[in-house]
């Protein structure tokens, strides 16, 4: 079986590099970096929409490209290695996924058109602070069509127009915008804040458990997510051998010395086994296949792994100048700790991966 791109997936692939290669250089990402009071790049995140990517896996009836997931996978693997900042992921790979999955026709009719246009910016608020998400630790509650509770940190929450929030008995939607308190990250290219609802009136998203929905929306993000963590490990691979080619000590290239050869094929082999994962994981999202969530955590885990491994390794093959404020590396850094976060941690993860395998073999 080839679960390589297609000749269409890898022309839409290499278009949407051009585009952001053009609309999205380092520059981009430190103007969001370098002001407090811009969470995401406003005029990127327009072009984005123009170009359709918001709505690739949305199907037509709803505005949407109707390409499928193997298609958003693609887009999702140049967005990360660009660093776009911009709102792609909790809009994209989380509401909308979330709608796609649980909402009732006029839910998908209301807001899915508007997602894919470009018109609205989501957040999926689940966390309640430190420690992983588990049933009858989740404090949110609705009493009357009213949701109150507190989400911390909630990923572009400050600036989200829609909200998912977990709450102790389901998934419910909540119109922006909202109160947020701007929180400090690693990353402020991805912002988060925290989000204190005092009796916000909420919507019922399915009927299934609150948890076991949550759980659902995040296999399908996690195999995204993989995606754009594959992209911006590989960038980082990119970025450290070409310093290693350019930067000369003792009158040869830096990557001609035996402990940067080995530095640059030990990132090089976790990204592979990261893309062999993410496209698993590709599949099982684009066939509907019972195994998604088998094949989510392993990307999910595999994918986290080699993106901090790339960013961390490039800041070392930089020496001394990787860890300054104005070289590149730090951002890549900065960006794979931030999204090995996002879904729950690695730690949670694995768990999920040990819990997949032992279901496996006891079938």
């Amino acid at each position: 079986m080839n679960f390589d791109y297609s000749d269409e997936q890898k022309m839409l692939k290499e278009e949407a590099r051009r585009f952001l290669a053009a609309r999205c250089d380092t520059a981009v990402v430190r103007g969001v970096l370098d002001h407090d009071d811009r969470h995401h790049d406003d005029a990127l995140w327009r072009a984005i929409a123009g170009q359709g990517w918001l709505g690739a896996a949305i199907p037509e009836a709803y505005g949407g490209l109707g390409l499928g997931h193997v298609e958003l996978c693609a887009l999702a693997e140049e967005l990360g290695r660009a660093l776009a900042p911009v709102p792609f992921a909790s809009t994209v790979y989380f509401v909308a996924e979330a709608l796609m999955l649980l909402g009732s026709e006029e839910q998908k009719t209301r807001w899915l058109p508007r997602i894919a246009a470009g018109e609205v910016i989501g957040a999926f608020a689940t966390s309640e602070g430190p420690g992983a998400i588990a049933p009858g630790r989740i404090a949110t509650r609705v009493v009357d069509g009213r949701l109150s509770g507190t989400k911390i940190p909630v990923t572009d929450g400050q600036i989200a127009d829609v909200l998912v929030v977990l709450a102790d008995d389901g998934l419910y939607l909540v119109e922006g915008p909202v109160a947020a308190e701007p929180l400090a990250t690693l990353d402020p290219t991805r912002a988060a804040a925290k989000i204190v609802f005092n009796g916000a009136p909420a919507e019922r998203l399915g009927d299934e458990d609150g948890f076991a929905a949550m759980q659902a929306v995040f296999d399908r993000a996690a195999v995204l997510l993989a995606f754009e963590q594959l992209g911006g490990a590989d960038r980082a691979l990119e970025m450290a051998k070409d310093y290693a080619l350019q930067r000369h000590a003792f009158g040869r290239a830096i990557g001609g010395y035996q402990a940067i050869k080995h530095k640059l094929a030990d990132i090089y082999v976790r990204n592979e086994i990261a893309r062999s994962n993410a496209y698993y994981g590709a599949w099982a999202l684009g066939s509907g296949a019972a195994e998604l969530p088998l094949a989510a955590a392993t990307a999910r885990v595999a994918a986290s792994e080699a993106y901090w491994f790339a960013a961390k390794e490039n800041i070392q093959t930089h020496g001394g100048i990787g860890f300054t404020w104005e070289a590149d590396p730090q951002l890549h850094y900065r960006r794979s700790r931030q999204l090995a976060l996002v879904a729950g941690a690695p730690a949670v993860w694995r768990e999920r991966l040990v819990a997949q395998l032992e279901r496996r073999n006891a079938a």
